[in-house]
């Protein structure tokens, strides 16, 4: 499913359970079970304990690292790669707590046109910029 197609949506809160199944996360981040199996393939920080009969068990942790995934592709329009680098960029202990403020910081109704796409060309512009400075010159 493409960006633009895939509704943005309020997230529920996050139960506080030490394991959930992986159709409580794919309720709790709004996608799919089949996605989830194929993030954790492409994403080495989203790691589920793997349990009797290959059952995954996900932890708030990881429950958070989804959720940051989804806005990075869904909301974002980052690709998989593009995503991958995001999250490398992110201190190693703290890339599932500094994702939770900006997943939940989206507008409820942002504006449509210029000045939401002005924010977003910004952000574009500073992530490009970043990924420049991470090879020497």
């Amino acid at each position: 499913m493409r960006a633009a197609e895939h509704k943005i949506a309020e997230l529920p809160e996050i139960p506080r359970k030490r394991y959930f199944a992986i159709g409580e996360v794919s309720e709790l981040c709004d996608v799919k079970p089949h996605v989830l199996r194929y993030w954790e393939q492409e994403f080495p920080q989203l790691k589920p304990v793997k349990r009797r009969g290959n059952r995954r068990y996900y932890q708030q942790d990881d429950v958070l690292m989804v959720r940051r995934i989804r806005s990075l592709l869904y909301e974002q329009g980052f690709t998989i790669g593009g995503a991958r680098l995001r999250l490398r960029e992110l201190p190693k202990g703290n890339a599932p707590q500094a994702a939770a403020p900006e997943v939940t910081a989206k507008p409820a109704a942002a504006p449509k046109g210029g000045v939401r796409r002005a924010s977003e060309i910004k952000r574009l512009r500073s992530d490009l910029e970043s990924l420049l400075n991470l090879f020497p010159k």
